[in-house]
């Protein structure tokens, strides 16, 4: 354990284990199997978890916060347990990374994270539950669409499969005459302003995605290996790329016809450049990983993906009011708004209405979508396939926004 034990970001989620309300310390690198449960009064220890105290100093600081004394031995062992779990920031977790990336490179491909959990692995059973989806989508009048960019949920498919279905039938002429696919997805887990490559190929219950290992390795030059894979290891699990993806191999497995190559890329937060004054627009690694790519992609059909949900707002979000009608009729405003400049390709007014309310809304797919829109430069025609809010809490009194695009 190290001097000063620092806590690694986590999620905290509310649990009941024995009929009392407890805290589930839930690690999104899971760099280890074990999982933690605090009861809530000592989980208020971990407040003081931040890297500035020992171990020693943690319990003086909880025992003046708390008001009463606590023994030594309960704090010294929940650091231990902590330390054993891999959820503190020092070298017991840094080789724990260090494995799990070691490991994640040497598979041939990535393993969807998410088949027999969120969603079907057996390709029958999956093909049957995307069928169903579709039904009642009606495509009749339709015409071929052969546009360049999609924007396509992440949001699971029990609560987005409908949605998920009309933006994917529509794109099918184009998916399959495109010669490269850009997934860019939301990194739920990453840093700000990151621009994250894998040269691992992506597998779904369809078989594995080639992926575009030269164009890869060439964006990586240009930003700097360090850079482009220094959080690699969230390619594993986050769910952003693979949802967009097992929806890009239904339509390749249907058609019969082997998958052209796609390249997975995950974006970090881009909530610093709104609150510090700064734009992604004046960043140098995300404008010349940009630039690579369409040098890259010159002469290519490719097809760009956002993979992206909306506003995330409610209760669920730490928000201190529920969603009733008033309020998302204001959002679907609001959202309005964000898809009109979306569909006009422009990046300018897509940026500046979310920075200015801050991003209060927490647009989900803020960097994957405005990236999306420096690539294609230009929007010729885009079209909104569908918009709705889904569910964010048993009592619907948080919701996701979502939507599917189709961009000329």
């Amino acid at each position: 354990m190290s001097k000063n034990p620092t806590l690694r970001p986590l999620d905290f989620q509310p649990v009941y284990y024995q009929g009392q309300q407890m805290w589930y310390l839930r690690d999104p690198l899971q760099l280890t199997q074990y999982q933690i449960i605090m009861p809530p009064a000592l989980a208020q220890m971990l407040l003081f978890c931040d890297g500035t105290r020992s171990p020693q100093q943690i319990h003086e600081a909880f025992c003046q916060h708390l008001g009463e004394r606590v023994e030594y031995e309960i704090i010294a062992d929940a650091l231990q347990q902590l330390d054993v779990a891999c959820l503190l920031e020092n070298e017991t977790s840094r080789r724990a990374v260090t494995h799990l990336i070691t490991s994640y490179r040497a598979q041939p491909h990535r393993p969807p994270a998410l088949a027999n959990l969120s969603y079907p692995g057996n390709v029958a059973a999956l093909t049957h539950l995307f069928e169903g989806y579709g039904q009642r989508d009606d495509l009749n009048g339709w015409p071929a669409w052969q546009g360049r960019g999609i924007v396509s949920p992440h949001i699971d498919y029990q609560r987005g499969g409908p949605v998920y279905s009309q933006v994917w039938r529509r794109a099918e002429a184009a998916v399959l005459e495109a010669d490269l696919v850009v997934i860019l997805g939301t990194d739920h887990n990453g840093g700000q302003g990151t621009f994250t490559l894998s040269r691992v190929p992506y597998a779904t219950p369809f078989g594995v995605l080639p992926t575009d290992l030269d164009l890869i390795d060439k964006v990586a030059e240009a930003i700097g290996p360090e850079e482009a894979y220094k959080e690699e290891i969230h390619h594993r699990n986050e769910h952003s790329v693979e949802l967009s993806a097992v929806w890009l191999h239904y339509l390749y497995h249907r058609a019969k016809v082997p998958p052209p190559p796609m390249v997975p890329i995950l974006v970090g937060s881009f909530h610093h450049f709104v609150m510090n004054g700064g734009h992604p627009g004046r960043n140098r690694l995300l404008m010349t990983a940009v630039d690579t790519l369409k040098h890259g992609t010159a002469g290519k059909n490719v097809l760009i993906v956002a993979s992206v949900d909306l506003a995330h707002v409610g209760p669920a979000f730490n928000d201190n009011f529920v969603m009733d009608a008033a309020r998302r009729e204001r959002l679907r405003e609001e959202d309005k708004g964000l898809l009109k400049a979306i569909l006009k390709g422009d990046a300018a007014s897509f940026y500046d209405q979310i920075a200015a309310v801050e991003d209060r809304n927490r647009i989900c797919g803020f960097s994957p979508i405005y990236l999306m829109l420096r690539y294609l430069e230009t929007v010729e025609n885009g079209v909104r396939v569908d918009y709705q809010h889904c569910p964010a809490d048993e009592q619907n009194n948080s919701l996701v926004s979502i939507s599917g695009l189709l961009l000329e």
